[in-house]
């Protein structure tokens, strides 16, 4: 099976919580992989996502320890308006 990771960058406008996750996360920019696998169609290409994840910290913070945690596609449309950048 083929599979993919796409990566997108989204920002949130202020803090925001996540289940399983001590605390706030600040307002600001985050790197988010949406894995992906191809679906096997007759006449045309096609994904399916699989899992997703978000990255922690924020992307401007400096801290040496990071992390992957993931998150429905519902819960991250959930927590804030934000907006998707494709990279």
């Amino acid at each position: 099976m083929i599979s993919r990771t796409r990566q997108t960058i989204v920002h949130f406008s202020s803090e925001f919580e996540l289940s399983g996750v001590n605390g706030p996360q600040p307002a600001g920019e985050y790197r988010v992989d949406h894995d992906e696998e191809q679906i096997e169609a007759a006449s045309q290409l096609a994904w399916r996502r699989v899992n997703t994840f978000i990255h922690l910290p924020a992307i401007a913070e400096q801290r040496p320890a990071r992390q992957m945690v993931p998150i429905t596609p519902a819960n991250l449309d959930a927590l804030s308006e934000f907006r998707r950048e494709q990279s």
